[in-house]
């Protein structure tokens, strides 16, 4: 019998249950003493529950039989220790999300258990404790569906009128720490997607409203802070400055995420609080107003940062009241906004004073309890701000649409960009009504078309007469009848009025302003090749099918644009790099016709927040580098490309895979190329040549060890080198190659005091250096440096090294010359284009 009564229990066993659950009705106190047991047995319980919902029903009927949940409550009652709330917590987070039967969560939520535990006072002092309380509310929120949720509400008249687990959630969702606003925000997203017609209602109603209000206030304040970190980060260029700025990035997109999936949670009331709420306390007040201010200050925002901001909110935010009113405000004048705004919200109208930085900061650190207090919206747009140098263009008053051209023609690479980004954001945003971007002039010229055809199929005088005029645009009653609609609802939610004269103009007006911008944008040597081949893309969408829209004025201004950028080429024929040219000419070909014929932009617009582009060779090599060579080369080869597709583009033809360039030629049998006996390949290291046109001279490698050497300079066709070979004893005249380094670039230069040494400078024989200062991925700049080499050659005497010297300025004219040779069709536009057969390559008739 004895060994009977102290056999071990089997730990997953409903004894074990019953044993557990017994000790825990006996105690009547919890303190120091026997916390540990109870904690114990908390965590014991949790398990056994667990494990018997997957596997024996015994187990959850004997904790529904003996009302367990309700000696947890009582234990919570009577603890006087801290561990104690925390296990609970956890045991009851953990039998939540680990019950698989359906019986068995109705049980847990359908007494006022649960909803005791989510309304007692715990001390969340304590950040531990608050950590396992959201857990613990979001463990009930993943339970959720039509059937859960009204166990845990109460109701009146079919009204919802109290929802603990939402309301005490809700007291955190601006807490500073992120992982606590994160389970906030996921248990929000599973009750709204529940679909519960009363819970709807009980969440859009005035008394919880404010929640989304105070939402997207926080994120406002995020804003402006991150706009300070975007100008910092633009003057201080370094690896923490790039991290945090993403960091700051993904917080910003996060929030966005989390409107969307409110808003797609389909309850009309709160998607129009979550559009009135971004419109009045942000596009309205700060991020219009913002692109005529160049001085980011505290309680204002960035002309790039707003740029950003709107490309980012018309992207994921997917509101088609929403787009299409901020798309008809960029019509109206941007004092309209700086002024006053008044939000009507929830039966209220509040009114928006000025106030200083401390009250605006007070309002962007939205707090638990901060519900209570009325809403104001500051407008933190300071008179003396200074404008921008595009402002310098702009009239006294002007529309934020006017800003974006201004950028784009006047602006520095960074407004550029992020002006083109937030164009093609509009163009490309599906919520946005095509009239609506046709009134801002960036309908691509195939829908144009494509809703005149509509028109005139089916008998719209209008359409037709439109379709077959020389001047196509599109019927400007739609557009005015459209566009008036989200005007007049500025005016009348909003308290905006627009008085722009560009508002009753055709869109065809606005097209021709667009494409005016456009063309002058590539007319400019001040912008990165990337940016311009941005507005490629958007040239390209915007072509007319005729010339009515593309004036003579811009096919002059590209033509001028595209022979000074042929003037650039042929100098970097005679440069540094020329023996590369045509390799990356080829290749940027290529990238640039994938661009602009890409059917949406493919550049994200993060790229315009990232520090502006800075190469390496900036900070670690000297101005007269072939490192910066080259990269001067690489630029003016895409913008060189780009001119060229848009000429093509802009006459209705169709662009090459390939560049129309002429053959190489065979090397001529009188060159030193063909007396030394090199082969095709070129130079080598270790092969025999002929030193017929050599000549000898000494060099030191290393210090105090000059070597002997016959030096010889050659070209073959558009590459060239400088070889220092020795002689081979047994054979005379001829010598083993040593060394061979490129020709183009080597600088040749006679000592000033030593008439017979030459200066020569080796640059790096690949072209290595294209993509080795950009943004990776983390947005850190890869930084590669490449030093050029010295070489100081000692000739017998002064005539050898003149002689020395003319052999490599003729090499080298004779590099340049075959380069440029081959170059020629693509020089020569006009017979370029008219060419019978431009797909084959051309041969050279006097070759």
């Amino acid at each position: 019998m004895w060994l009977s009564f102290w056999r071990s229990r089997d730990r997953f066993s409903l004894d074990e249950l019953r044993y557990l659950t017994d000790q825990l009705i006996k105690v009547q106190i919890v303190n120091e003493v026997n916390k540990d047991f109870v904690i114990e047995a908390l965590r014991s319980i949790a398990e056994l529950i667990t494990y018997g919902d997957q596997h024996d029903a015994a187990f959850f009927e004997f904790f529904m039989e003996k009302q367990v949940l309700g000696e947890f409550v009582r234990i919570l009652r009577i603890s006087r220790t801290l561990f104690v709330s925390l296990q609970l917590l956890q045991t009851m987070s953990i039998m939540i999300q680990n019950l698989k039967s359906e019986h068995s969560i109705y049980y847990m939520f359908s007494n006022e258990h649960v909803n005791y535990l989510i309304t007692y006072s715990f001390d969340f002092r304590n950040e531990e404790l608050l950590s396992y309380y959201i857990s613990f509310l979001r463990a009930i929120s993943g339970k959720l569906n039509k059937d859960t949720i009204s166990l845990l509400v109460k109701t009146r008249n079919d009204e919802v009128v109290s929802f603990p687990l939402y309301v005490e959630a809700i007291r955190f969702a601006f807490h500073e720490e992120g992982m606590i606003r994160t389970a906030v925000r996921a248990l929000t997203l599973n009750v709204y997607h529940v679909g519960d017609e009363a819970v709807n209602k009980f969440v859009a109603s005035n008394q919880h409203a404010d929640y989304f209000l105070h939402l997207v206030k926080f994120f406002r304040g995020q804003c402006i802070s991150f706009s300070v970190m975007v100008s910092n980060a633009s003057k201080n260029l370094g690896v923490e400055s790039s991290s945090s700025l993403l960091s700051a990035i993904d917080e910003i997109e996060d929030n966005l995420y989390y409107f969307s999936d409110v808003i797609s949670a389909g309850i009309p009331e709160v998607g129009r609080l979550i559009m009135d709420g971004i419109l009045t306390l942000l596009i309205f007040p700060l991020i219009l107003p913002s692109l005529r201010t160049g001085v980011v200050n505290e309680t204002g925002l960035g002309a790039v940062t707003s740029l950003y901001l709107l490309c980012c909110i018309l992207r994921i935010v997917k509101i088609k009241d929403l787009a299409n009113t901020v798309a008809s405000a960029l019509l109206c004048h941007i004092e309209t906004f700086s002024l006053r705004s008044e939000l009507k919200l929830n039966g209220h109208v509040s009114d928006h004073g000025s106030s200083d930085a401390s009250q605006n900061a007070d309002e962007n650190n939205v707090g638990p309890d901060s519900y209570s207090e009325s809403l104001q919206v500051t407008i933190p747009l300071s008179s003396s701000s200074q404008s921008p140098t595009a402002d310098n263009n702009l009239p006294q008053q002007f529309t934020p649409r006017e800003a974006l051209l201004s950028f784009v023609t006047c602006g520095d690479d960074v407004q550029v960009s992020g002006s083109l980004s937030l164009l093609a954001t509009l163009l490309q945003t599906k919520e946005l009504d095509e009239s609506m971007v046709d009134a801002l002039g960036i309908l691509p010229q195939r829908k144009q078309h494509k809703k005149l055809l509509l028109q005139a199929l089916v008998g719209e005088e209008s359409g037709e007469e439109q379709l077959f005029s020389s001047e196509s645009t599109v019927v400007k009653d739609g557009i005015s009848s459209e566009l008036d609609i989200y005007l007049q609802k500025l005016k009348d939610q909003y308290g905006v009025s627009c008085s722009s004269p560009m508002v009753g103009a055709s869109p065809r007006v606005h097209r021709c302003q667009v494409l005016d911008a456009l063309v002058s944008l590539f007319c400019r040597s001040n912008i990165s090749a990337e940016t311009l081949w941005d507005g490629g893309w958007l040239f390209r969408q915007l072509l007319p099918h005729s010339k009515a829209e593309f004036k003579s004025h811009h096919a002059r201004l590209l033509t001028d644009a595209f022979h000074n950028c042929t003037h650039r080429l042929l100098e970097e024929t005679r440069g540094t790099w020329p023996d590369m040219l045509v390799t990356v000419l080829c290749d940027e070909w290529r990238k640039c016709k994938r661009v602009i014929e890409a059917s949406s932009l493919r550049k994200d617009p993060i790229c315009m927040l990232l520090p502006p582009y800075r190469s390496a060779s900036e900070e670690l090599v000297s101005s007269d580098s072939s490192f910066i060579a080259g990269e001067r080369m690489c630029h003016t080869v895409k913008v060189f490309v780009l001119l060229h597709h848009l000429h093509v583009f802009s006459l209705g033809r169709i662009l090459l895979d390939q560049p129309p360039l002429l053959s190489p030629v065979d090397t001529p049998e009188e060159s030193r190329a063909k007396n030394a006996g090199v082969n095709p390949s070129g130079p080598k290291p270790g092969i025999e040549i002929n030193l017929v046109d050599a000549v000898p001279c000494r060099i030191a490698f290393e210090r105090g060890k000059e070597r002997h050497f016959y030096f010889l300079s050659i070209s073959m066709g558009s590459s060239g080198w400088v070889v220092l070979a020795e002689e081979v004893v047994t054979k005379p005249h001829h010598g083993v190659i040593r060394v061979a380094s490129p020709l183009a670039g080597s600088n040749p230069r006679i000592d000033d005091r030593h008439s017979r040494w030459l200066h020569l400078r080796i640059r790096p024989s690949l072209f290595s250096f294209t993509d080795s200062a950009k943004h990776s991925s983390h947005g850190k700049v890869k930084s590669r440096a490449l030093v050029d080499g010295r070489w100081t050659l000692a000739f017998r005497d002064e005539e050898s090294c003149k002689f020395a010297l003319t052999m490599i300025l003729e090499e080298t004219r004779l590099q340049s010359h075959e380069v440029e040779r081959r170059l020629k069709p693509l020089l020569e536009l006009e017979k370029d284009l008219d060419s019978s057969n431009p797909t084959q390559p051309m041969e050279d008739k006097t070759s």
